[in-house]
């Protein structure tokens, strides 16, 4: 199972950021002591996106990151409510799916169930 995905943010974006992962279920969660300083970490069901603080960060162009929404329909009216617009996808194994950027740039794919 995979644990965490660490993206590169800058400081002035982090509490944008966030606010964005709070919006797909995400809840903060206290980073190691050793790390408080330049991460910003938020979990859900023992999954973690950890907020590298970055003055440059790098963003992948095409690398995304995948959640699945408990509520697909649900979760894309509070992104459109909070000023993001997911861009809707092809379908693959059934699974509506959409991208959607957050406030840093990074890519992520929110879909209905994950693949078979």
């Amino acid at each position: 199972m995979i644990h965490h995905v660490a993206l590169e943010t800058r400081p002035a974006d982090v509490e944008a950021c966030a606010r964005f992962y709070e919006l797909l279920g995400f809840a903060r969660v206290e980073a190691p002591p050793t790390l408080r300083d330049r991460t910003t970490w938020l979990e859900r069901d023992g999954r973690q996106v950890h907020l590298q603080h970055a003055d440059d960060p790098v963003v992948p162009p095409r690398g995304h990151l995948a959640v699945v929404a408990d509520d697909y329909e649900a979760t894309l009216a509070r992104l459109r409510a909070a000023g993001f617009e997911p861009e809707a996808r092809q379908e693959h194994w059934g699974s509506p799916r959409s991208y959607v950027r957050d406030p840093a740039g990074h890519v992520v794919e929110v879909m209905a169930f994950p693949p078979p």
